[in-house]
């Protein structure tokens, strides 16, 4: 048999597709549920495309209280690097939407476009990551943590005791996963 091609296809999921399954079992209600939360993922993948543009030009948006507009006029203002990956092992890896690193002093902004709240805890983990790819000492250093979500802006100096603690735990935790690998 002679299989049509079908390449503009290669490497995509369908949202009715065989790898996502669960959807045979929805009723239209749940379908459309599902559906409208797949989209408001997509337009946020986007929207932090766009912002990241934004802010590796340095065009600034309309400054008013919008949630993309405060991210990435600030990230503009503070000379921000948007989209940083932070990695300390393949195990605990992440990417920073806008980071910066000057005078001793390190800030990480997150733009939220969903309207699930967001946690602090994630930028706590960023913060916990840098420190150890860069061999920084979070009793040493001046941060600034940042979540633009909901048309606000919250504001975080965490205690340097979490970034710490996260940072014993990733150490910790990054050695047990090595040697679970080791016994496979």
């Amino acid at each position: 048999m002679n299989f049509n091609r079908h390449s503009e296809l290669e490497g995509l999921h369908a949202f009715l597709g065989a790898s996502k399954y669960h959807w045979v079992n929805y009723d239209d209600e749940k379908l459309e549920e599902s559906y409208l939360k797949a989209m408001a993922k997509r337009k946020g993948t986007e929207l932090h495309e766009f912002a990241a543009q934004c802010i590796k030009l340095g065009v600034k948006l309309p400054k008013n209280s919008k949630t993309l507009n405060m991210y990435v006029n600030d990230a503009i203002g503070y000379k921000m690097t948007p989209e940083q990956p932070l990695f300390y092992s393949v195990n605990c890896f992440g990417t920073a939407d806008a980071i910066s690193f000057k005078k001793n002093k390190l800030r990480i902004h997150d733009l939220k476009t969903g309207i699930t709240p967001a946690s602090m805890r994630q930028l706590e983990i960023y913060a916990s990551i840098f420190c150890l790819e860069y061999d920084v000492s979070p009793n040493e250093i001046d941060m600034e943590l940042r979540i633009y979500q909901s048309d606000e802006v919250l504001i975080s100096d965490p205690q340097r005791e979490d970034i710490l603690y996260i940072m014993s735990k990733i150490v910790n935790f990054d050695k047990k996963i090595e040697r679970l690998k080791e016994e496979e």
